[in-house]
């Protein structure tokens, strides 16, 4: 396997927890973004957001996000199709984190697939289960 194959679909327990440490020396000030389905009310994902990625989701009501690792607006879908509709954007306490609560309009959020090479829907797919990673559905 690829390293990042063996990242997303392997069993071995691998967190970055130097994630953080990278997103503080972009040159742009992001706050965190929780994504969660209105249906089920899963959480599908968790990004970042500056202020270019906020105005064009609350604009558009489609999901944006500032990419941390390109160091660029993403718009969840543009290349998938896999978009997410804005239901609600809510702000924490604090003002330094965002909840977008969507609706999935495509085959799901994540990046990767299942066996049957469906887009999964989204990207807390495995638990942490005796030291290693499980599925949580059966593919």
């Amino acid at each position: 396997m690829s390293q990042n194959r063996d990242l997303e679909e392997g069993s071995a327990l691998a967190i970055d927890f130097t994630k953080l440490k990278q997103t503080a020396s972009i040159e742009e000030d992001v706050v965190p973004v929780a994504v969660q389905d209105a249906e089920s009310g899963e959480v599908l994902i968790i990004a970042y957001a500056n202020r270019k990625a906020l105005d064009y989701t609350l604009k558009n009501k489609t999901a944006a996000f500032w990419s941390t690792s390109r160091n660029e607006l993403w718009v969840k879908g543009a290349t998938s199709g896999d978009t997410l509709e804005i239901v609600d954007v809510r702000v924490n306490c604090e003002q330094n984190s965002l909840l977008y609560i969507v609706k999935l309009k495509g085959n799901g959020a994540c990046h990767t697939k299942d066996k049957n090479g469906k887009t999964r829907p989204g990207c807390y797919y495995r638990r942490i289960q005796d030291s290693s990673l499980e599925f949580i559905r059966k593919e």
